[in-house]
């Protein structure tokens, strides 16, 4: 078994390479792309570590194999698929929920046809599954500083983001109508209801900014609205004057704007909207919240706390 990015690669491109060969309305054409689909971000990520491929065990069996030191005669174990798209979400900043969600939406149609006598692509037309799969894969290429042209062939890259365009066209399209709409029902809200409406999202958005939610300028009515989002990355520490400074970058998911009502969802829609720029969430603790540290001074009232957990409780020795 190979935990390896090129080799997983290759495997992707192949099983692709099979999956264009089928009638795009033949259900072998959707089950060859879940296989693709896996293998591809099985790859990337390998491109990272491909010790991120290894289930974990007490013994570090597999940790090893996936550093070529296991031995033969002990059998590899990779960890689940919905793990490995779970990881994608939080290695690579732009493979968002949405996207866990389509890739995991044709994964269970794959496990549907393979352990059970249903139909499962059969029921499941491209309309409803093939773009956010190009999505997919075209988010997973760039994360290993591939493209779809090195993944599918020219021809096929060509269609995949032909498509891919179209598809943003709508969702901007849709952004744009739900934006003017809800411009156009504010501007007819007499003056005095739209600054207090301005006033009062001002103050919530205070409010909100110290429960790590993103102040930004509404694309509709231009008042303080909020985004939240996703962490990603490595946390980023300082300290100033004995307290310790996080910093994490964020990728926006939702937006709400309290005074004109305009919600979105997904990162899809908020770029679209022009809120799709990652921003940096600030957050502040003392030594002892930030490492898990007792305060000597409140030594009976964590022993206090820990002795009111433990009673009725039966324990053994091992």
């Amino acid at each position: 078994m190979s935990w390896e990015r090129d080799p997983l690669w290759a495997k992707a491109r192949l099983f692709f390479e099979i999956a264009f060969d089928e009638s795009r309305d033949s259900p072998t054409f959707g089950l060859w792309c879940s296989f693709g689909l896996e293998l591809l971000a099985r790859s990337a990520l390998a491109s990272i570590s491909p010790t991120l491929l290894a289930e974990p065990d007490r013994e570090q069996k597999n940790l090893l194999h996936a550093l070529n030191r296991g031995f033969d005669r002990t059998p590899r174990k990779s960890i689940a698929v919905v793990q490995v798209f779970s990881l994608c979400c939080k290695l690579f900043p732009n493979f968002t929920n949405d996207d866990f969600t389509a890739a995991m939406a044709l994964i269970n149609r794959r496990n549907e046809e393979l352990h059970s006598g249903a139909a499962a692509f059969k029921e499941y037309p491209t309309s409803q599954w093939l773009g956010g799969f190009y999505r997919a894969c075209k988010l997973l290429s760039e994360a290993m500083s591939e493209n779809l042209t090195n993944l599918f062939g020219k021809e096929e890259a060509k269609g995949a983001n032909e498509t891919l365009t179209e598809n943003q066209k709508e969702v901007k399209k849709h952004v744009d109508i739900s934006i003017a709409s809800h411009r156009e029902v504010f501007k007819e809200r007499s003056d005095d209801d739209r600054k207090k409406a301005a006033t009062e999202a001002m103050k919530l958005g205070e409010k909100l900014a110290m429960l790590d939610h993103h102040l930004v300028a509404c694309p509709a009515c231009k008042c303080v609205a909020t985004v939240q989002g996703r962490p990603f990355g490595k946390e980023h520490l300082s300290n100033n004057k004995g307290m310790i400074i996080v910093r994490q970058a964020v990728v926006p998911t939702s937006f709400a704007c309290p005074a004109c009502d305009l919600k979105l969802d997904g990162y899809a829609q908020l770029d679209a909207a022009g809120l799709g720029g990652h921003y940096q969430r600030k957050t502040t603790y003392s030594p002892e919240e930030y490492y898990g540290l007792i305060n000597p001074d409140d030594m009976d009232s964590y022993v206090e706390e820990y002795l009111e957990k433990l009673e009725g409780k039966e324990y053994d020795n091992e």
